[in-house]
């Protein structure tokens, strides 16, 4: 066998994945509830690199140093869901665009307010989540079951099966782009922030700049909390965004074991294939 030829063709295959990772679309995995209700902890899904160019954060394992070069330039709409890279640590957030440079946003109560005017907001019947217990997320004192938080809202069907229902609210940003959010109004029960999230700025977006939040709101470290209380530490340069997610390829509950069968009991069949790109209410134009 000729080794030197059989190393050289991993190492092209290896190569090859990296810059396929770092230039067209590269897996991505949840491991926090900050997204709740769009994305669930154990979501797997697909980033793709290049709807706002290439930067230092698109190179997958962070292997480019920091700069603010880019490539190729463009900016995200309202409602994209885009992979910040945080300021000072190499990792990975998952957050939503809420304002765009030039915006002037604050938060006031929880309520978005961009450019002086309230955003569209409406109570909508509440997403039921599952009881999960075998999931347990990420933190900053390692891990923890995921939903906690969500104590108040536990209820049991006819079948005795847990259930989550949180107050579930419908946001709708300039552009149309609308989506769901969670946002305690009894704030008694949930894992307590960094800052006080639900009171931002006013603060005007830099060039080059967006401001992202989590779709659930007082248990996302974003832009409104800071850098060392494990935030984004306000509007994120355009360099530091890595991609944009795109759908769900598949999602685990957690159950997952050794044991094969786990690996398809465990799955959850009605998210795979889901679309992460905002829907457009209605009323508004959508782009050709």
């Amino acid at each position: 066998m000729d080794w030197f030829a059989e190393l050289r063709g991993l190492a092209i295959m290896l190569f090859a994945v990296l810059v396929f990772h770092s230039l067209v679309a590269k897996p991505f995995y949840i491991p926090s509830t900050s997204m709740m209700p769009s994305l669930h902890v154990g979501d797997r899904l697909i980033v793709s690199k290049y709807p706002y160019g290439w930067s230092w954060a698109s190179a997958s394992f962070h292997l480019l140093p920091r700069g603010k070069w880019r490539v190729f330039a463009s900016t995200p709409e309202y409602g994209d869901i885009v992979i910040p890279v945080h300021p000072t640590r190499d990792e990975d957030y998952i957050k939503r665009v809420v304002a765009l440079p030039g915006d002037t946003i604050e938060v006031r109560d929880g309520r978005i307010i961009l450019n002086g005017e309230m955003i569209k907001r409406e109570l909508v019947p509440p997403v039921q989540i599952p009881f999960e217990p075998e999931l347990t997320c990420q933190s900053g004192m390692g891990t923890r079951p995921c939903l906690e938080s969500f104590e108040n809202y536990r209820k049991t069907d006819a079948d005795g099966n847990d259930y989550f229902e949180p107050e579930t609210y419908r946001e709708t940003l300039p552009n149309g782009a609308t989506y769901l959010v969670i946002d305690h109004v009894d704030q008694s029960n949930f894992r307590s922030g960094p800052d006080d999230l639900d009171n931002y700025g006013p603060k005007v977006i830099p060039e080059g700049h967006v401001f992202v939040m989590g779709d659930n709101r007082d248990e996302s470290a974003d832009s409104r909390a800071a850098a060392g209380a494990q935030g984004l530490d306000g509007p994120i340069p355009m360099e530091n965004i890595g991609g944009r997610a795109e759908f769900i390829t598949f999602s685990l509950d957690g159950s997952t074991t050794w044991n094969p069968g786990s690996w398809f009991s465990s799955m959850r069949g009605d998210r795979a294939w889901t679309t992460l790109r905002p829907a457009i209410a209605e009323g508004y134009e959508t782009e050709e």
